[in-house]
């Protein structure tokens, strides 16, 4: 595969890793290390249908590109499938990467243009990707239980936070939404044997932020919840909001949101942040997409 280190722009002719400016330091998690980023054509090893929304593919990458960390994601040249043609490159959330195996895995929901391009991959087919991009998640050692709530392929983003944090030794309660039991997506194999696992659905009618909220108020109160994390659904991070204020708790979100360039350039994923009572706008692919929960706007 070919792998070229890119930045923003160009210092005398130089290809350098993208670094964040001084004074753009952002919310509290200082990425102390932003590694280089690059582009390559990475060959697809998998790609398969877990169910019948969401395909787990998994792409050979060069050593910075599986160097990537929980919360990070990567800007995908689509393919186009017949009669569309995607104009910008898809934001794709980090679901695994392992620098020992070199490899990259992304997990998607077939739902737009961009997507259903993706879909058409086939084993032995080159995917144009530029990352690891972002801001990604930070863990404090000295928690010993976290919780996160993911709806969706919001799980995408929170399954390498839960294998970072069984690494490290601590516990992980995951709570997890969909809209019918099919369609769930539990964490990964490889870390679900020591992560409790609860699961809500719409069809069940378990998955509202008013029930969620319960699950989370009875683990608070039996101790298991040092931090919260979320990703993929905005009425669930309210009620989260609440109690991370209600508790003192810290926590962080990985914002979903439309992006062109990814790098911070563009400023068409500028969302509003509630700092200490002060609006403050911030790009989530610069400044993010990982953000304290408690300044994060639903």
């Amino acid at each position: 595969m070919n792998a070229t280190a890119i930045m923003p722009v160009s210092q005398g002719g130089a290809l350098l890793p993208v670094r964040r400016p001084a004074g753009e330091e952002g919310h509290q998690f200082p990425p102390a290390w932003r590694p280089s980023v690059v582009a390559e054509l990475g060959e697809i090893i998998t790609h398969v249908a877990i169910n019948g929304e969401y395909r787990h593919m998994v792409v050979a990458g060069c050593p910075l590109a599986c160097a990537a960390k929980p919360g990070q994601f990567f800007q995908l040249l689509c393919p186009q499938s017949p009669g569309e043609q995607p104009f910008f490159r898809r934001p794709m959330s980090l679901y695994g990467a392992d620098t020992n195996q070199g490899t990259i895995e992304f997990l998607y929901k077939v739902a737009g243009a961009g997507t259903r391009g993706l879909a058409t991959l086939q084993v032995g087919d080159r995917l144009d990707l530029m990352g690891p991009l972002g801001v990604g998640f930070s863990l404090d050692p000295k928690w010993k239980h976290i919780v996160t709530v993911g709806r969706g392929a919001g799980l995408a983003t929170l399954a390498p936070l839960m294998t970072w944090a069984r690494t490290n030794g601590t516990e992980v309660t995951a709570i997890v939404s969909a809209r019918r039991p099919d369609l769930l997506i539990h964490p990964d194999p490889r870390v679900s044997r020591n992560v409790e696992v609860v699961t809500v659905t719409d069809a069940e009618q378990t998955s509202g932020p008013a029930n969620v909220e319960r699950i989370l108020r009875r683990i608070i109160a039996e101790g298991r919840c040092d931090a919260l994390f979320t990703c993929g659904s905005g009425r669930l991070l309210r009620a989260i909001q609440r109690l991370a204020l209600e508790f003192e708790l810290p926590g962080q979100v990985a914002l979903e949101q439309q992006m062109a360039c990814g790098i911070g350039l563009c400023y068409c994923c500028v969302r509003d942040f509630n700092v200490n009572g002060e609006i403050v706008s911030r790009r989530v692919c610069w400044d993010g997409p990982v953000f304290d929960i408690r300044e994060a706007l639903p």
